[in-house]
């Protein structure tokens, strides 16, 4: 195992909105499809139903509207195993609601989340008795942009010095470019990436948002001071930098059905290989396992592989490992 940094033994928080989500058929159009399915969809309940299916006790922190979709999406996320007893139900605001739009290769999604509930959340949410008790506090990009005091939310979380929390936090960027006003998510997204103890961050979402070099490296350089720093390079790589090691794990052959919720389930599953024992490219490869089972589902969550082949997986030499599909 690699002597690295990871977090103290505990449980996981995460911090986000979820919306209830409608889709019509993958082969049908938005425009004459006869009936939409309902599911849930929201990055930080993603990782924390794929964290539970892989045995990590996880809570999730938002709000949803005194309504009929946010009963729905509740029960929804308690069912995969997540605690949701911290959720506030707002009698004022709605539950957010996103509409996805297959479109050929790709799925275009339209958000209706203005003035919903989990829009008005700020930082007293920190101040949640599960905190006290957590290992790790899991945040994204997507919070911030949502409204000022979500901004202040993760502003304080990730000003306030590891010295003065008991739990260590994860960042995944995800940036969402359609709910930041134009020019202000580069500078925003890239402060708070740099504050996290691991942060998550795609190569082509750097290349982006910061115009970083075509490297993972170059990532690195541009946010340094993350304990572990995970690039993601698609489906071919994904690249761990540490405080001195670099760790490289290609990605799983896998049919692509959808891309959505893909990388939220990297982040489960590369944070429970973390927790559990902090060998960090059994960590990669858990990451791979987990997102591959969201792309070959339209739903933001996949079923996983059963747990004797996730271990089969893990144990395969890296020669092998290469092959698998």
């Amino acid at each position: 195992m690699n002597n690295v940094w990871r977090p103290a033994e505990g449980a996981v928080v995460c911090i986000g909105e979820t919306m209830a989500a409608l889709a019509p058929a993958p082969s049908e159009s938005l425009e004459t499809a006869e009936d939409l399915r309902i599911s849930v969809a929201g990055a930080e309940s993603n990782v924390a139903m794929y964290l539970a299916d892989l045995g990590v006790p996880v809570s999730w922190l938002s709000a949803l509207g005194d309504d009929a979709l946010g009963r729905r999406v509740r029960a929804a996320v308690a069912a995969a195993g997540v605690d949701v007893s911290g959720v506030r139900c707002d009698p004022e605001r709605p539950t957010g609601l996103l509409v996805k739009e297959p479109a050929g290769t790709r799925t275009r999604v339209h958000y209706y989340r203005s003035n919903s509930a989990a829009s008005a959340l700020g930082p007293d949410v920190l101040d949640d008795d599960k905190l006290r008790s957590a290992s790790l506090v899991h945040l994204t990009g997507v919070t911030p942009a949502l409204s000022p005091s979500c901004r202040s939310l993760v502003t304080q979380a990730l000003t306030t010095a590891p010295s003065e929390r008991p739990y260590a936090i994860s960042f995944d960027v995800n940036h969402r470019p359609v709910l930041w006003p134009p020019g202000t998510a580069a500078a925003a997204l890239r402060d708070l990436a740099d504050r996290a103890d691991i942060t998550f961050v795609g190569l082509d979402e750097a290349q982006g948002l910061w115009n970083t070099g075509p490297e993972a490296a170059d990532v690195r350089k541009l946010l340094p001071h993350p304990r572990l720093l995970v690039v993601k390079n698609s489906g071919h790589t994904a690249t761990a930098f540490g405080d001195e090691d670099t760790w490289t794990v290609p990605a799983l052959r896998t049919d692509v059905v959808e891309p959505v919720g893909a990388g939220d389930a990297f982040a489960a599953g590369f944070l429970a290989g973390l927790l559990q024992d902090g060998d960090i490219p059994r960590a990669l490869r858990l990451g791979h396992i987990t997102a591959a089972s969201a792309l070959k589902v339209t739903d933001d969550h996949g079923r996983l592989p059963d747990w004797d082949r996730i271990q089969r997986l893990l144990d395969l030499p890296a020669q092998e490992w290469v092959t698998q599909g």
